[in-house]
């Protein structure tokens, strides 16, 4: 009779907590929209964005970061052209500088065709070369970029595994230890990644659209572009199927989602004269990541008569593979979206 009582009286507590815990979570995600700091970005650095239960210090969420991000560079092409690399964790960090973010980055680059990124817990980021491919400008690939960095700086990943832990009243496995349940297989890499740090909530991810909004309007670019490049890949997922990431096919936004991310940049996002859209660097790399491809179909079908991509020693490559006329001082100049008054 006692057991019985200690038991429905266990039961009845890890309820409660259970309770107690969504209702707190979604009292403190629900308002993100309200809280006059969230939606300032003037205050970006500021404010602790991440906060709400969670039982992981940062730490223990950089130590597990560390261990995931270990096993992605064993089994994952890390791109090793330092061109491409510098440039890419170039841009990645000038995002973190104008982000909430805690942590330090790191930010590599996966030489796989399909639209994908995604961040780690503790700050450790990759960036498909698909992003890079599909992207028309830097300010469209920026807005993938500080998505993802938005999740870390919100730190979903151990907030999100400190409720499945509550849930289940059972610590999560630790990093790749035992079956693959409650896994994710990382698509054609045998990747072995804890789903729950990867796929969120839908109020974590509208609340990473609004967060990474407000990053890249504060490094300069034209928030529109995080719009535009989602809503391309939705119509191109639609029209070639498998063109984006079994993992990133969540996170394009709905049309909700684009609906509230255009309201946050009308209603939040003061004009400003001018922003940043694109670079010639962006074009350059974009070129350099096609011709790298290239190379690589030629050598998969060993078929030395399939012409390949070089690079003019007076100029450069264009988007299309072309060779095109040296580049001039002025064409250092990013290409700037000047706002009508």
């Amino acid at each position: 009779m006692n057991l019985l009582f200690n038991q429905s009286s266990t039961v009845r507590s890890a309820l409660a907590l259970v309770t107690a815990f969504f209702l707190t979570q979604q009292a403190m995600v629900m308002p993100a929209f309200a809280d006059k700091k969230k939606n300032d970005p003037d205050e970006i650095g500021n404010r602790d964005v991440g906060k709400g239960i969670n039982l992981y210090s940062i730490e223990k969420e950089i130590g597990m970061g560390k261990q995931m991000a270990q096993e992605v560079e064993r089994q994952a092409k890390i791109v090793d052209d330092p061109i491409i690399a510098e440039y890419v964790n170039r841009v990645g960090q000038n995002l973190v500088r104008n982000s909430d973010a805690k942590v330090p980055f790191t930010i590599k680059v996966i030489d796989a065709e399909d639209i994908n990124a995604f961040a780690l817990p503790g700050g450790f980021f990759f960036v498909q070369t698909g992003v890079l491919l599909n992207a028309d400008n830097e300010a469209e690939m920026a807005g993938v970029m500080a998505h993802e960095i938005a999740h870390v700086a919100a730190r979903h990943g151990t907030r999100q595994a400190s409720r499945g832990q509550l849930i289940s009243y059972a610590t999560l496995p630790l990093i790749f230890m035992g079956g693959i349940t409650g896994y994710a297989i990382y698509q054609g890499m045998g990747i072995l990644v804890p789903l729950g740090f990867l796929k969120f909530t839908r109020g974590f991810e509208a609340e990473a659209d609004m967060l990474g909004l407000e990053y890249i309007y504060k490094a300069g670019y034209d928030p529109g572009s995080f719009v535009d490049f989602f809503e391309k890949v939705q119509a191109l997922e639609k029209r070639k199927p498998g063109t984006m990431s079994k993992l990133f096919s969540s996170h394009p936004p709905t049309d909700d989602r684009i609906k509230q991310s255009q309201l946050t940049i009308q209603k939040y996002l003061k004009e400003k004269p001018e922003y940043v859209v694109n670079t010639s660097e962006f074009n350059d790399v974009k070129a350099r990541v096609m011709a790298m491809h290239s190379r690589r179909k030629v050598d998969d079908v060993k078929d030395a008569g399939r012409p390949t991509l070089r690079r003019n020693p007076n100029g450069q490559i264009d988007s299309n593979g072309d060779e095109k006329a040296p580049r001039t001082d002025s064409d250092e100049r990013p290409t700037l979206k000047r706002r009508e008054p």
